[in-house]
């Protein structure tokens, strides 16, 4: 509905405008199941190629909380580093009236220390917050410049696009927080659907994720 808190018809029509205009933009950079296929030494996956929560829920499953567990406390992984996972939602943190997600959403993150994005005020919700996700990590000292974050989602038009215009890697996850094949998956919806045959049709055309832009300069 135009104009509740939710509402992302912006999103919606950059996400248009970028597979018109700059079609290779939609693609990411590498493509997993899900998120537990996520590989802990990230970075060899992403260069040999030229958060999730389920939608309108606070509730992890127990795959990816598993998932969560080993990346921040896997003696070899590199995102052990304090504030190296942030959750970005279009819901908990991007609106007063989700407050209750986000506490709902630490808790369940408390013994792994993962914090959940609080949208600044006149920021506008994913893909159009890329900078101030930079800036967070950035003050942080996770990162210095934005190639070396992966921004990792289920969604092409938000997640994928939004790493495009903040100059990272993007990871996208196909079949969402549900394994392939779990009983009980739900269907994708129409917009996912739209999505998952434009990635096809691209890759059949060709079409390649482009590097980030500060990798490109090295």
């Amino acid at each position: 509905m135009a104009g509740s808190p939710n509402s992302n018809l912006r999103a919606f029509n950059h996400a248009v405008h970028t597979l018109l205009k700059h079609p290779a933009q939609f693609l990411p950079h590498l493509t997993i199941p899900t998120f537990t296929y996520l590989p802990e030494e990230l970075g060899p996956h992403l260069t040999k190629i030229t958060r999730s929560v389920p939608p309108k829920t606070t509730n992890f499953p127990p795959q990816i909380l598993s998932k969560l567990a080993a990346l921040r406390q896997s003696p070899t992984s590199p995102f052990r580093h304090p504030n190296s996972i942030l959750i970005v939602s279009n819901r908990a943190g991007s609106h007063p009236k989700y407050d209750h997600e986000i506490s709902s959403l630490e808790s369940q993150l408390a013994h792994l220390s993962i914090p959940v994005f609080r949208l600044p005020a006149g920021v506008e919700k994913k893909p159009f917050c890329g900078d101030e996700v930079v800036q967070w990590l950035r003050e942080r000292e996770v990162v210095d410049s934005p190639d070396q974050i992966a921004v990792v989602g289920d969604r092409l038009g938000t997640d994928v696009v939004m790493a495009g215009l903040m100059g990272s890697w993007s990871v996208w996850c196909k079949e969402g927080v549900f394994e392939p094949g779990e009983v009980g998956k739900p269907e994708r919806n129409i917009l996912e659907k739209m999505e998952v045959w434009v990635e096809k049709y691209l890759r059949g055309k060709g079409y390649k994720a482009p590097m980030p832009r500060d990798w490109e300069k090295v």
